[in-house]
């Protein structure tokens, strides 16, 4: 996320991961591993669902 430059959305983590954004599961799935980093404080979510990396 460094490379993005600014806070960045599941799906757009999934695209730069190779993940198939199209079917909802598995963006449901990747959402959910980037709140589990949110939880152990290496991301921050933002109130509009982004997510950026703790500073």
């Amino acid at each position: 996320m460094p490379q993005a430059g600014g806070p960045v959305t599941a799906r757009q983590v999934g695209e730069t991961l190779g993940v198939d954004v199209s079917v909802k599961s598995k963006l449901e799935a990747l959402r959910g591993k980037l709140i589990r980093l949110t939880d152990r404080c290496w991301l921050r979510k933002q109130p509009d669902g982004r997510f950026t990396t703790r500073l």
